[in-house]
This record gives structure tokens, C-alpha cells and sequence, in this order.
């Protein structure tokens, strides 16, 4: 097992792990144009490699630039941690995230945070409180904020105000999206078709700082996806999902 620092002069050799296959899709060159710039304000990506094969990586930068919906101080922020199925099991997340505690330690930092969720798209926690995490606040609808402090500084908090901040995209479907992911490029794809099939609005914002991820409309910071001014979900889904989503989602707003 090897642990390999991706950064600006190997990225293109080595890749970002996520949709390493399609080099040439608009997801995945967005996503390496989002991290060429990343790079530059600390972030860091380490994959973990085995018998030759990529089986996982670790993304996290300073939490005075992460793209989560948290602000804080002298914090690493991890963005993902994320083992493929096979490779589940093996020690691969516990090495990743060892690597990425020590890194922040030789950093002088105060801790490690990350957004994690008990839905899909994100870590759940359990995870990582087996390895010094603690739980200190939560959002709706699954979302909860963990730390592993190394000192007595403040650790980052959400940003609460998901919901006032929503009011502001109060007609139709709305998809707001950073590069952080590659997988995001095909989703606004299906989104933007389903409300299509609808007859619904549809508008797409793109994040262009972490100013707008830290004070979105849900602690996931890169995406968002909004139906009349309410968060309807934070990740992609397939498009008979997203319908059977909206079904739910109009009928308990009716009359509203």
C-alpha cells in the first residue's frame, strides 16, 4: 500500500481518483481546473494505491478556505474521504485519515473537522469516532459537524440559516453547483431535464468561491438543489428518484 501526494506537478499523471476513466468529460475538466486553483490555498488531495490500482483518496485544506458550510480558524477541513466497495475493509480510510491528522498536526493546526450525513453523498461519522471524532452540532436534514481538536481554540461551526438563505430561489428548480465534484456536471444534466419533463423553471448558479459554499443553502456547500425557495436535496440522484422526490415534496407543500 502506498499513500501518494497529489498535487499541481503530478495531478495529470496520477489524476484526482473520481471519474479517472473520462479524463476528457466537461466533469472531470472542470474538477481539475477547480483543484489547479485549490491547490494554491492549501488544499490537499492524497490517494491511497494497492497492487498498483487506486483505491481511494482523501481531499482537505485549511478551514479558512474550505467549500463546506463552516466557517472556523486554524482547522484542517476535510472535504471527502471515499474507499471504492472492494477496497472497504482493508485500512485504507483509517491510513488516509491518520495521514491527514499528522499532516494537520506538523501544520501547528488546531484540529480536524468534516460534514458528515447519514445520507448518502457524505461519510456517515461513525467512522471517524472511532478514530478521536466528536459531534458537536447539527443541521437538517441528516447533517452533523465533527472535530478532532488538538487543543482549547474554537473549533469551526455551521453556519446556520439554510432555510432563510433558500427563500432567496423561490421559483422553480434550482441547482446551485461548485466544481468541487466531477459528478455534478452530469447531474444538473438530469435536473435540469426532469424539470424540463415538468414544465418547471429551471436555473442553474455556479459557486465560484468558498465565500458562497461556506454560506449556502445547506452545509454541503458545493450543492444544492432548491424547489420554490426550499432545499430539496444536496446530492445527485437518478432521474426516476428525483421524480418520485418531487411527487413528495409538492404534495407536502400544497396550499402552502
Amino acid at each position: 500500500m502506498e499513500l501518494i501526494d497529489i498535487h499541481s506537478d503530478n495531478v495529470h499523471e496520477h489524476g484526482f481518483f473520481c471519474m479517472r476513466s473520462k479524463p476528457k468529460s466537461t466533469g472531470y475538466r472542470k474538477k481539475l481546473a477547480w483543484l489547479t486553483e485549490r491547490f494554491k490555498e492549501g488544499l490537499h488531495l492524497k490517494m491511497v494505491v494497492d497492487e498498483g490500482q487506486p483505491r481511494g483518496f482523501i481531499e482537505y485544506m485549511p478551514s479558512e478556505y474550505n467549500w463546506r458550510g463552516i466557517s472556523g480558524a486554524n482547522y484542517i477541513v476535510i472535504h471527502c474521504l471515499w474507499i471504492v466497495g472492494k477496497g472497504k475493509g482493508k485500512g485504507y480510510g483509517s491510513s488516509l485519515l491518520q495521514a491527514c491528522i499528522a499532516h494537520a498536526k506538523a501544520l501547528n493546526k488546531s484540529g480536524v473537522a468534516m460534514v458528515t450525513s447519514s445520507e448518502t453523498w457524505l461519510s456517515d461519522k461513525a467512522f471517524f469516532l472511532k478514530h478521536g471524532f466528536a459531534s458537536i452540532d447539527a443541521a437538517p436534514p441528516s447533517f452533523e459537524l465533527i472535530v478532532n481538536r488538538f487543543d482549547d481554540q474554537p473549533p469551526p461551526a455551521f453556519n446556520h440559516g439554510w432555510e432563510k438563505r433558500a427563500e432567496a430561489y423561490a421559483e422553480g428548480l434550482t441547482v446551485i453547483r461548485a466544481d468541487q465534484c466531477p459528478y455534478f456536471e452530469e447531474a444538473v444534466n438530469t435536473f435540469r431535464e426532469a424539470a424540463a419533463e415538468r414544465g418547471i423553471p429551471f436555473t442553474l448558479v455556479d459557486i465560484d468561491h468558498c465565500q458562497d459554499a461556506q454560506h449556502g443553502p445547506s452545509p454541503y456547500g458545493v450543492f444544492h438543489v432548491l424547489l420554490n425557495g426550499s432545499l430539496l436535496t444536496y446530492h445527485p440522484m437518478s432521474k426516476r428518484e428525483l421524480h418520485k422526490r418531487l411527487d413528495v415534496h409538492l404534495l407536502q407543500h400544497a396550499g402552502n
